[in-house]
């Protein structure tokens, strides 16, 4: 389901939080929806923070990709809307790995 207003930010928006977890910068990463299966990066991706956590859903059809929530100590990461998410591994130089 989607939003039809413009209420949503790009994936960027997700970044702060998903660097926190992840040594890479995860936008840049590029992932394909599990229910188009469009491929595209996850700076694309319409990101909505209005909300109890963050939701990242898919620019072409607008299904979840991603749900993140913090529960006190612990993070929640919900993928299943992705079929995958690719990082290129030259990027780790950029994070001194």
């Amino acid at each position: 389901m989607s939003s039809n207003g413009d209420d949503y930010l790009d994936g960027n928006a997700v970044a702060g939080e998903m660097t926190e977890i992840f040594v890479m910068d995860v936008t840049a990463a590029e992932g394909q929806c599990a229910h188009c299966a469009t491929i595209k990066h996850f700076a694309e991706a319409h990101v909505y923070v209005k909300c109890p956590g963050v939701v990242a859903r898919c620019a072409v059809c607008g299904e979840i990709l991603l749900r993140l929530a913090y529960v006190h100590q612990q993070v929640f990461i919900d993928v299943r809307g992705l079929t995958y998410l690719s990082l290129d591994r030259s990027l780790l130089q950029e994070y001194g790995r």
